[in-house]
């Protein structure tokens, strides 16, 4: 039978077990995927303890997004067939061996890319776009300041900010992940804590103000980072691992600039067919090989734990990864 990660009750990674977990057959308009990796982030584990917006029921199985091969087609599946290789998504769910899925909510990988890669492309990508192509209307020629550069998020990001003919100026805490910005197309890197910091950020820009701030960090860098922007500059809050920022609010008057959330969930449930036109653009770019996600590790299934701390604890240059192949 199957395995899959499942918790009882929420709490961090030792709560969890490795259980077995059989979905059934796929219902009608559903698949049922063989998922063969998944992709391991803060997100993710902070859900799993029980500490994210929102608390899915329980016994909870972690995982947002996966990758696989379709086992069986419920009634009515049309598109799809037996063998394909398949990206998944979902609010839990990923860290299993087997699962279902509604069928319209399933897309190919593009036979270049790797299902390894595939695990950890779909947020990442969907999201750096959703919030610099929507939110952000960048304009080509627009500067681009990406914190935590070198993280899944991030990365994408960089990558993105390229494609849209952005100067993208990424910010990592160390030479390896700096030299990943820069591998990833970044036009320069700065030092993350750096006593200088915002002096190093004007002059990657040749001393002007930065149009776009991408911040998926939080806490310290924020401030700082608003501080850096120009008129019209808008500021977008992908999320906060490093802590809730407190900005004053006379900062975005003096600079005429714009404090922007970026919630995907939100996106899809108030705008649909806007979020599904976004999913389409970034999967084209993918099925042409524009995109490669960075994978920092790989850990088999046995290692679910120590997958989940290393997701969580955001040190690495690139994303986690969680095989689910092996027992």
């Amino acid at each position: 039978m199957p395995l899959a990660v499942i918790g009882d009750a929420f709490g961090p990674p030792e709560t969890y077990q490795l259980r077995a977990f059989d979905p059934g057959p796929p219902q009608p308009g559903e698949v049922r995927v063989a998922i063969k990796a998944a992709g391991v982030s803060y997100v993710d584990v902070l859900t799993a303890m029980g500490q994210y917006q929102f608390k899915p029921p329980l016994p909870f199985i972690p995982g947002s997004e996966a990758a696989g091969v379709v086992e069986a087609l419920g009634a009515g599946v049309t598109g799809l067939a037996v063998g394909d290789r398949v990206f998944c998504s979902g609010l839990g769910g990923l860290f299993a061996q087997a699962n279902t899925f509604a069928a319209d909510k399933l897309t190919r990988v593009p036979d270049a890319m790797s299902l390894e890669a595939a695990a950890v492309f779909p947020v990442n990508y969907m999201t750096a776009y959703y919030a610099l192509a929507d939110r952000a209307r960048a304009r080509p020629g627009e500067s681009l300041l990406v914190l935590g550069a070198a993280g899944g998020t991030g990365h994408a990001a960089v990558e993105v900010g390229k494609h849209l003919g952005l100067r993208v100026i990424a910010s990592a805490s160390s030479a390896e992940k700096r030299g990943v910005a820069l591998e990833a197309g970044a036009d320069a890197v700065v030092t993350t804590g750096a006593a200088d910091w915002r002096e190093q950020v004007r002059a990657a820009n040749g001393g002007a103000a930065i149009d776009i701030v991408f911040d998926p960090v939080g806490g310290d860098a924020t401030e700082p980072a608003f501080r850096s922007l120009g008129y019209d500059g808008r500021h977008l809050v992908i999320g906060f691992p490093a802590g809730i920022a407190a900005l004053k609010t006379n900062l975005p008057l003096l600079k005429s600039a714009s404090l922007i959330g970026v919630q995907m969930r939100d996106h899809a449930l108030k705008r649909p067919r806007e979020a599904e036109e976004n999913r389409r653009k970034v999967m084209a770019l993918a099925a042409k090989g524009i995109f490669a996600p960075r994978i920092a590790r790989s850990y088999p299934l046995a290692d679910y734990r120590a997958a989940m701390e290393a997701g969580f604890s955001g040190q690495a240059a690139g994303r986690i990864v969680l095989g689910l192949e092996e027992g």
